[in-house]
């Protein structure tokens, strides 16, 4: 009898502690999940070999990242590069694809060097990017200064630009030519976690739940400035500070406009990507994302960006598509189906979390114009 009794004990004590093992292994899958990392690509995406380089080319190494059509940032430690699309006329071997090289802005592609495709195009500022002359503007937030690049425009009416995940402030300057053609003044935030921005109190992101606040900052700051009306557009989870900001600031009767591009609005299955990126063991996945929602606040009394059309009270245009393996297009379709009359899809084929522009810079563009003017 006492063996058994030992041996039950012994079982339950292994149990536990396996239990433990596990919880402490979600939590900090979920800690990594969670963990701003600025301006570095996101986790997951296949690491690329330069091949080959010629003027106006690169061969990499072929995969269906690097057959994605458009134009991207390639990045490697101290190399940034832009490539355009694909040439598939160009010779090459079985194992490669050739792209336009449009400019290498630092760094030498040179044959080996591991490198990642990511939708920031460009680096450095407005000025030193794209001759867009700009100020360097603090906006008071609820945890400090939050750094901001403001650009001047005639019209009343600004946009506020928020990136998402694996972005910062240089991920919006896609758009800010466009932006500048339409005299649109532009303010680009950057929000707690960004470098330059206060910290979250727990060192960790929210997929927009509390960083909205500061999306709502920079709203009064704009108003303050003499914004008459603002179009939010948002990119990943700054997408989701949009609809948050729409739903909940004091301000939104100024806000006439919302621009969606790869929205989060499905928490669970954009934590599981992260922590499935960041290489957490598959038995304690669902660890992890319990974990990590626990973590963001994100429980179930908590309602997803979106999760009630009936609340839109201003126009949006999302910019979503089928290959979105991090915020998957799924909700968006069904906000758009659920308020036609408020609601536009820009459907973008082939384009990975973040990329709706790259893989379509034209069509991205004229989508935007048809739906910016009756708002400017």
């Amino acid at each position: 009898m006492r063996t058994a009794t030992a041996t039950a004990a012994a079982v339950t004590t292994a149990l536990l502690g396996a239990g433990a093992a596990a919880v402490a292994v979600g939590r900090y899958a979920a800690d990594a999940a969670l963990r701003p990392e600025p301006g570095r690509p996101l986790p997951g995406g296949p690491r690329l070999s330069i091949h080959s380089t010629a003027p106006g080319r690169v061969a990499l190494t072929r995969s269906l990242t690097s057959l994605r059509p458009g134009t991207y940032g390639l990045v490697a430690p101290g190399v940034h590069a832009v490539v355009g699309p694909v040439l598939p006329d160009a010779e090459h071997d079985p194992d490669t694809v050739v792209r336009e090289l449009l400019s290498v802005t630092h760094g030498t592609l040179a044959p080996g060097t591991r490198v990642t495709l990511t939708p920031q195009v460009y680096v450095g500022d407005p000025r030193t990017a794209l001759g867009l002359d700009h100020a360097d503007v603090d906006v008071p937030g609820e945890l400090g200064a939050l750094p901001a690049w403001f650009l001047p425009g005639v019209r009343d009416t600004w946009v506020i630009t928020v990136h998402g995940l694996g972005g910062s402030r240089e991920h919006p300057m896609v758009v800010m030519p466009f932006l500048h053609r339409h005299r649109l003044p532009v303010l680009d935030l950057g929000y707690r976690g960004d470098l330059g921005a206060p910290a979250s109190p727990d060192g960790l992101g929210h997929l927009g739940e509390s960083e909205w606040r500061d999306l709502d900052a920079a709203i009064r700051y704009a108003v303050r400035y003499g914004a008459r009306r603002v179009v939010l557009h948002g990119w990943s989870t700054g997408a989701a500070m949009a609809l948050h900001a729409a739903e909940r600031s004091a301000l939104a009767d100024r806000i006439s406009g919302l621009v969606l591009d790869s929205p989060v609005l499905d928490w669970h299955t954009t934590l599981r990507g992260l922590a499935a990126a960041r290489r957490t063991p598959a038995v304690v996945l669902p660890l992890a994302v319990r974990a990590a929602e626990g973590r963001a606040g994100l429980r179930a009394d908590h309602r997803p960006p979106g999760a009630d059309p009936g609340a839109l009270r201003v126009p949006v245009l999302i910019f979503h598509g089928p290959d979105d393996s991090l915020a998957p297009w799924g909700p968006s379709r069904r906000l758009a189906a659920a308020r036609p009359d408020l609601v536009t899809l820009h459907t973008v084929p082939g384009a990975g979390h973040g990329a709706m522009w790259n893989a379509g810079p034209a069509g991205y563009e004229e989508a935007l114009r048809r739906f910016l003017t009756p708002l400017m």
